[in-house]
């Protein structure tokens, strides 16, 4: 039997990403344990506090966990621009430059270049003033 399926929310444009996300109905950040981002302007900060379950068997950071901050944050930037657009990421690249530790993660992000079908977004992870990923990413942009 198909679930059905939630009511949207307008999510898009000015204060409609602040407006309607936060912590407690973002249901994946949730699960994960990071804060919903900040997004105005095209652009998105989010923090996230790692603990043991967010790290590897080397003792490190996830490496998806961070390409999936990356990812929202850069989706948040976007929607913060948008009225009737929804971005779906297209191609996301992450270079790690150092691995993290358990403590206090910030991901800032910025629309680099909007077009008419395709935008482009770029991100850093940082903990402790030092940066541990940079990413750059390309989304589509879908009709709602």
């Amino acid at each position: 039997m198909p679930r059905p399926t939630p009511p949207r929310t307008h999510l898009h444009g000015a204060g409609g990403y602040r407006d309607h996300v936060t912590d407690t109905n973002h249901g994946f950040l949730t699960t994960i344990g990071a804060h919903s981002p900040e997004a105005a302007d095209g652009q998105a900060t989010l923090t996230m506090d790692v603990d043991n379950r967010h790290l590897n068997a080397a003792g490190t950071v996830h490496g998806g966990l961070l390409a999936t901050l990356v990812d929202t944050t850069m989706g948040a930037a976007i929607l913060s621009l948008v009225e009737d657009e929804t971005p779906a990421t297209s191609q996301l690249t992450v270079t790690y430059l150092r691995p993290g530790k358990p403590g206090r993660l910030t991901v800032t992000s910025k629309v680099r270049k909007r077009g008419d079908r395709l935008t482009i977004c770029e991100s850093e992870v940082e903990q402790d003033g030092k940066s541990l990923v940079h990413a750059l990413a390309t989304f589509a942009l879908t009709e709602n």
